[in-house]
């Protein structure tokens, strides 16, 4: 595959100024030249589908480029998409602006100013107009919203999103470096054979639900073992 920049841009759904901008700040190895031509191949390509998705990530520019010093300018597209496939799956949601009527329905009930100011308290939303609010994780807006109304202290709430925020961050560090030592590193030093690629591609579509639903279940056995622990003899 040979494409002119503006097919490589058209392909990776970015402007031809973003693929020169990119290029000059090192994200991508120089073009093959033909005369006065510059040729991009699917290296090139699946450089750029990386970068986007680092950048769904939420990942700085700077972040960005020190991430893609540590993968070689001529590493070739499989490997590239292997990154990208073993980052996609964990693609964060992207927060949306609703309307005071769209968010009820969202939320599946009617939220009062008392429920929204709670929410804001609890980090799930932020206020963009007297009739608007920025939805910082549509998935949690309906259980949210639950809580949030319960009659329970807004400290209490506040406390317990604190917690689960702070273990389940520290536990997301300590399961991705177990990934990368047993299974990301073993792959690069065994050779990167295709075969192990394909293997560790389709792994990464089916990891992420597995592993939420596991993390579920051993919270709710973690609840009981507290709870029976709680209660005296």
């Amino acid at each position: 595959m040979e494409l002119t920049v503006d097919e490589l841009a058209s392909r990776a759904g970015v402007t031809v100024r973003t693929v020169r901008f990119y290029a000059g700040r090192g994200l991508l190895p120089p073009p093959r030249l033909r005369g006065r031509t510059g040729l991009y191949g699917p290296d090139h390509l699946a450089r750029l589908e990386l970068v986007r998705e680092l950048q769904s990530l939420g990942l700085t520019l700077a972040s960005i480029e020190k991430h893609l010093k540590k993968i070689p300018l001529d590493a070739p597209a499989e490997d590239l998409a292997l990154q990208r496939a073993l980052l996609s799956p964990w693609a964060p949601e992207r927060p949306e602006d609703l309307d005071r009527h769209e968010l009820d329905r969202r939320a599946g009930r009617h939220l009062d100013d008392e429920t929204i100011r709670r929410l804001e308290a609890l980090g799930v939303v932020e206020r963009v107009s007297a009739d608007a609010v920025r939805v910082v994780s549509p998935a949690l807006l309906g259980v949210s919203a639950e809580l949030a109304e319960l009659p329970m202290p807004l400290d209490t709430l506040v406390a317990s999103y604190e917690a689960v925020d702070r273990h389940t961050t520290a536990l997301a560090a300590e399961l991705q470096q177990v990934f990368q030592d047993t299974v990301v590193r073993p792959y690069r030093e065994g050779g990167r054979s295709p075969r192990e690629r394909e293997r560790l591609m389709e792994m990464a579509g089916k990891l992420k639900p597995l592993m939420i639903q596991s993390l579920v279940t051993s919270f709710q056995r973690a609840v009981d073992k507290a709870i029976r622990r709680s209660v005296p003899d």
